[in-house]
């Protein structure tokens, strides 16, 4: 927005008529005002200084920082995934050992139903890749392209999103992002430079574990265009890019909560 003077500021609109008016000894609103304006920073300038001598916001223990307390939310959140996962178990004990009125047909079906859920544990050939920020000093490694930005050295949401994208389109019958299964509802979200998976926060590097058909799944990876265009990134600037097959392996059960959460309008 432009700061350019109004042509009709005080003073430019009054022809001279050849004599001089009379001092008003009356201060005028405009310097009133002035003084007024002055006097209220002067007293807000003494308030801040004052505040600031009773509190060291570097040093004041009460003042956790942000990404203290995501860590610790995260941390919580592990131990209560674990101790779900315990209590299911125990009551699935429990069930197999009291009938838990169920059918034989009953209970298949129910198992199917887990399984398909990803709540069960899932065993097979698996295939895993590794995504990781490039180094903070990076340069550009082949001629005709740009000085990397701090957004070309770091793993993105949608580098995430493609990879599990792709497992899926492979065939893979379950995925494992980090140390957590994924379901039907998971979401793969970053924030900054970190990932927030189910309510826990991970940092880079990132590993992603499929349990499928190894070629089907290599040739997934290879042919998203997704990836194809991360792939610039890796060979341009540094990212980090690891395909690995790990034979047989087991993926845990998703261990929290089934239960959708949506918004509700307030009363």
């Amino acid at each position: 927005m432009s700061n350019t003077a109004d042509s009709h500021e005080a003073g430019h609109g009054t022809p001279e008529t050849g004599t001089t008016p009379p001092r008003s000894r009356r201060l005028r609103p405009a310097r009133v005002l002035t003084v007024g304006v002055f006097a209220l920073a002067g007293l807000l300038f003494i308030t801040s200084f004052n505040t600031a001598k009773g509190t060291n916001i570097r040093t004041d223990s009460s003042l956790l920082k942000l990404s203290d307390l995501i860590h610790e939310r995260s941390h919580k959140n592990g131990l209560l995934d674990e101790s779900n996962a315990t209590l299911r178990d125990g009551n699935e004990v429990l069930a197999k050992r009291t009938g838990g009125g169920s059918s034989k047909a009953e209970e298949a079906r129910l198992g199917a139903l887990e399984k398909n859920a990803g709540t069960q544990r899932l065993t097979g050939e698996s295939v895993s890749v590794t995504l990781n920020d490039a180094p903070p000093d990076a340069t550009a490694k082949l001629p005709g392209y740009p000085a990397p930005q701090p957004d070309y050295l770091v793993i993105h949401q949608q580098d995430l999103q493609a990879v599990v994208n792709a497992l899926w389109q492979g065939g893979a019958r379950g995925i494992k992002v980090m140390d957590q299964r994924l379901i039907s509802t998971s979401a793969v979200r970053c924030v900054g430079n970190t990932l927030i998976l189910q309510g826990r926060v991970y940092s880079p590097p990132y590993k992603i574990t499929a349990i499928g058909n190894p070629d089907k799944l290599q040739k997934a990876l290879a042919d998203s265009a997704a990836i194809q265009n991360y792939m610039v990134y890796v060979n341009v600037y540094g990212l980090g890019w690891k395909v690995t097959e790990d034979g047989t392996v087991t993926l845990p059960g998703y261990s929290g909560t089934v239960d959708l959460h949506y918004a509700k309008p307030v009363e």
